[in-house]
């Protein structure tokens, strides 16, 4: 049911920053082919079946060749994988870590060979062999996700208290951690103030974090602190960073008594606008809110990131400060991400094309949660 989505990610998205780094120049460039190495953490997220398949036909339409492979969340594989599009010959790779301080060795092998490397929306860290990274602002993300929850509780018109959970990302990915400080930032005056209470006192990101991003720990972990902190209080809202782990949160949440559409449900958001999740937000059947990183956007940046080096230019960034990897700061291209609820989903999602409203009517929960 997703495939009709990956035309959408073709096309242009009208870029226009100045160009400010570089890594080849005319003469190196004029012998590249273009041949890229794509490798995606996981098919168990729709987001890297469709980015992966996006920026493959991209560069096929360009007259690339290209090599795609999925990781499917085991680091050593995803480690064998690049390491097999070195062996091939490959000029570029675009690399989604599973594990973003694993890959440092394969990736100095890759640079003693000449190979671009571009961070594909997960930083990846404890390596000076990162050329580029394309993403969005992910400090925003966690900005959006919290103020959510701020506005639906009215907490300038209400002292609450309120009570709230937080969950944060799996801790192997380098975004989890920015999602995290945005939303605790956002929270911060609140929880000074008593507004905002966070029952189990987990506020860090190592406690809250969820490996692999995975909705069956996210479930498990929600259902242990309703049974160890909530059996006389009411829980009135949930930081979630990820879309499959919030539908986890609200599996806990319905199995405990909470009852989707009611009052009494729990705020919960979410982040890149899976399909089932936004059946939800529409719906008022769990989840309220999700982050959507239009992810048409960041396979065409990433696309053309290659496609200037190729032609013999420079890669346009527009940040040089904010990504440290423990080596460098990371020349970046980041994209504004989008709030959307139940007051803008038609506009932001279906007006746009990202999803119809069939796919969104037959969309089904594709992992057992």
């Amino acid at each position: 049911m997703y495939l009709s989505r990956r035309r959408l990610l073709y096309g242009s998205t009208g870029l226009a920053v100045t160009a400010v780094a570089g890594c080849s120049s005319d003469e190196e460039s004029a012998e590249l082919t273009g041949f890229t190495g794509i490798s995606m953490p996981t098919t168990t997220s729709e987001r890297w079946v469709i980015e992966g398949e996006a920026l493959e036909n991209m560069l096929i339409d360009a007259g690339y060749d290209t090599i795609l492979e999925y990781g499917e969340d085991e680091i050593e594989a995803q480690i064998e994988q690049i390491q097999g599009m070195i062996d091939d010959g490959v000029e570029f790779l675009i690399i989604a870590a599973i594990d973003n301080q694993s890959l440092g060795e394969v990736l100095a092998t890759a640079k003693d060979r000449g190979v671009t490397i571009i961070s594909y929306d997960r930083l990846i860290l404890q390596t000076p062999d990162v050329d580029y990274y394309a993403s969005f602002d992910n400090y925003r993300v966690g900005v959006l996700q919290a103020t959510h929850i701020l506005d639906r509780l009215s907490v300038e018109e209400n002292s609450g208290p309120f009570n709230v959970e937080v969950f944060s990302g799996s801790p192997d990915d380098s975004n989890s951690q920015y999602f995290f400080q945005g939303g605790m930032d956002t929270f911060e005056r609140y929880m000074y103030e008593g507004t905002i209470n966070i029952r189990s006192g987990e506020t860090e990101q190592e406690p809250t974090s969820t490996l692999r991003w995975d909705g069956v720990r996210a479930k498990d972990r929600m259902t242990g602190l309703l049974e160890d902190h909530y059996e006389d209080g009411e829980l009135h809202a949930v930081l979630s960073p990820y879309d499959g782990i919030s539908r986890g949160v609200v599996a806990a949440l319905e199995e405990a008594g909470y009852i989707p559409g009611t009052a009494d449900f729990p705020i919960v958001t979410g982040q890149d606008a899976e399909a089932i999740s936004v059946k939800a937000i529409r719906d008022e059947t769990g989840q309220t809110q999700t982050v959507f990183k239009d992810t048409r956007d960041l396979a065409e940046v990433a696309f053309d990131m290659v496609k200037r080096i190729v032609d013999g230019g420079s890669p346009e960034v527009n940040d040089l400060g904010t990504y440290d990897n423990g080596f460098k700061f990371v020349p970046s291209y980041l994209l504004e991400p989008v709030n959307v609820d139940a007051s803008n989903w038609e506009e932001v999602l279906v007006e746009s094309d990202y999803l119809s409203e069939d796919e969104i009517d037959e969309a089904e929960e594709w992992l057992e949660i």
